[in-house]
C-alpha cells in the first residue's frame, strides 16, 4: 500500500484529468466520480505512485477505462435503467380489503335485523348508544342488550366464515 502523501500528491496530479476522462466515457457525474474514486483507491493498494518506473497517469487511465469497460458490461448495467418517474407508491392490498368487507357483509346479514341494525349504527356510524336509542325509539337499555348479542353473534358468524382473532 503506498503512503497516504504519495496518494494525495496522484490526487492532487492527476485526479482531474481522470475525472474528465471518465467523464466523457460515461457522460454521467455520478458514475464518473465513483470511478475515479475505485481508481485512486487501486492505486493505494497497488502502491502506485509518479516515480522512475513510468507513468502513473497511463497506469490510472488504463485502470479507469477498464472500469467502465467492466461496468458497461456487468448484469446491473445492463438490467437497470435510469429515470426520472418515481415507482409507483405501495397501497395496501386493496383485493384484500375488498375480501374482508364481502366476509363482514355477509356476516352481518346471518345475524338478526334489530342486532345489525345497532352494530352497524354504532361501529360503521359511529354512533353513541344514546343517539342510537334517540334514532331506533327504544331505551339505551334495549340498544347495549342488542349490541352485546348482536356483537357475539357477528363474532360466531365470523368464525363460521374462517375469520379468526
Amino acid at each position: 500500500m503506498a503512503e497516504p502523501e504519495a496518494i494525495q500528491q496522484l490526487h492532487r496530479t492527476h485526479a482531474a484529468a481522470l475525472w474528465g476522462y471518465v467523464m466523457r466515457l460515461t457522460g454521467d457525474r455520478a458514475q464518473a466520480e465513483d470511478i475515479v474514486q475505485e481508481t485512486l483507491l487501486r492505486a493505494w493498494r497497488h502502491d502506485v505512485s509518479d516515480d522512475a518506473r513510468g507513468s502513473a497517469r497511463a497506469w490510472l487511465f488504463t485502470v479507469a477505462r477498464n472500469l467502465v469497460v467492466d461496468d458497461a458490461r456487468s448484469a446491473r448495467h445492463r438490467h437497470e435503467a435510469p429515470t426520472d418517474d418515481l415507482p409507483e407508491r405501495p397501497d395496501p392490498d386493496r383485493i384484500e380489503r375488498l375480501f374482508d368487507s364481502l366476509v363482514v357483509t355477509d356476516a352481518l346479514r346471518s345475524i338478526g335485523d334489530d342486532h345489525r341494525d345497532v352494530v352497524v349504527k354504532a361501529y360503521f356510524g359511529r354512533l353513541t348508544t344514546a343517539e342510537i336509542a334517540a334514532e331506533l325509539g327504544i331505551p339505551t337499555g334495549t340498544v347495549k342488550s342488542r349490541l352485546h348479542y348482536g356483537l357475539h353473534a357477528l363474532r360466531l358468524a365470523l368464525e363460521e366464515r374462517g375469520v379468526t382473532r
